[in-house]
Order: structure tokens, then C-alpha cells, then sequence
């Protein structure tokens, strides 16, 4: 009987499962093949899959060099507990993620999880705060204005929206927003590219 035999007859245990969707997600959020993970760590395509499947065991000659892969620390890996900061398919309030933002006065929260086809974020405009300057982009976007008040401008188009009120469009069109109230707003927006692939004014 070879290994993968073995491995389709063991029961998947719940320590595995969890381990190996958390080695899924943070592969997923950096963007790497199973090809890419298993080259950097010195792993057989075969064995990460196994792991991230939930049916095989993390060994400790695995954790250091995936780990390093992944550049986290290896406690990160096997720590107990389900692990609501990489699930791969929910994000909990209080583990979103802040995105770098150029501009002042706003802030980007990771809405979606991490491998996710759209990314979910929840910006916040304070008061007079916008982007720097309009840009654009691959991909497309939505958008649904959950608080306040934003002045968007599309393709020098401009338009004010409030509470209730949303918007889509390319993201190849040129497009900036900015807070005119004196009120903090709060967006939630849907783009079709990774926070990583996005070079935006924002």
C-alpha cells in the first residue's frame, strides 16, 4: 500500500483539517500556486495538497520551511483553536484587515477572506477626507453607501450619493471620491482585483 493510499484511508481529524485550511489561506493571500508554496519550502506538490485537504498531518521537518515560506512565525501554523483570522471563507469583525491607503482621511477594512474571487472592503471617509488625486485601474467595482455622504466622480462625471444610494462602473475609468460633509461615511465597496493589484490614488 503507497502513501496515498494510506492517506485516502485515515479519517481526517479535526486538528488536521483546521492546520491545513489555515496553510490554504495564507497561501491563498499571497497570491501562490501549490506549485509556487511547495518550491519554496521543499515540499512535494503531492504532500502541501495532502496537508491542505486535511489528510496528513503537519510534521515538524514541514513546519520551519513552510513556515519561512509563508513568512510567518511556525507557531502561527499549528496554533490551537479555530483560527477566525485565516478561515477561508468567513471574517470575523474584529480580525478584518486594515489596507494601506495613500490618501487622508481614508481607511479600507478587508471585508472578503482570503482567496476570494471579489474584494469586500468597508471605507471609511472622514469628514473633508478623499483621495489625492483620481486614477484607475483593472478590474471593476460596486459600491452601496452605508452612512453619509460621498461625492464620486467617474469619467468627470460627478456625482453625490448618500445613505441608501450605490454606484458601479469600470475601474478602468478614471474615478476619485471625497467626503463633502462634515459627517464621517462609510462605503461598502466591491472590486474585482486584490487590494495587492490595485495602484490607486486611495
Amino acid at each position: 500500500m503507497d502513501m496515498l493510499d494510506e492517506a485516502a484511508e485515515k479519517p481526517k481529524d479535526d486538528a488536521d483539517i483546521r492546520v491545513g485550511r489555515r496553510v490554504r489561506a495564507l497561501r491563498l493571500e499571497r497570491n501562490l500556486s501549490l506549485a509556487d508554496l511547495a518550491a519554496k519550502a521543499g515540499v512535494s506538490i503531492g504532500a502541501l495538497s495532502q496537508i491542505e485537504r486535511g489528510m496528513s498531518s503537519l510534521r515538524v521537518k514541514v513546519i520551519w520551511p513552510l513556515a519561512a515560506a509563508l513568512d510567518i512565525e511556525p507557531s502561527a501554523l499549528i496554533a490551537d483553536g479555530n483560527d477566525a483570522a485565516n478561515d477561508l471563507y468567513c471574517v470575523r469583525a474584529d480580525k478584518r484587515r486594515q489596507i494601506p491607503v495613500k490618501s487622508e482621511g481614508i481607511a479600507k477594512a478587508l471585508l472578503s477572506p482570503p482567496g476570494a474571487t471579489l474584494t469586500g472592503m468597508l471605507v471609511t471617509v472622514e469628514a473633508r477626507g478623499g483621495t489625492a488625486e483620481a486614477y484607475a485601474h483593472a478590474g471593476h467595482e460596486f459600491g452601496f453607501v452605508l452612512a453619509g455622504e460621498v461625492e464620486l466622480v467617474v469619467d468627470s462625471t460627478k456625482y453625490v450619493l448618500k445613505a441608501g444610494d450605490s454606484f458601479a462602473f469600470k475601474s478602468t475609468l478614471l474615478h476619485a471620491f471625497r467626503n463633502p460633509g462634515a459627517e464621517r461615511c462609510q462605503i461598502l465597496w466591491v472590486n474585482t482585483t486584490k487590494p495587492s493589484e490595485v495602484r490607486d490614488g486611495a
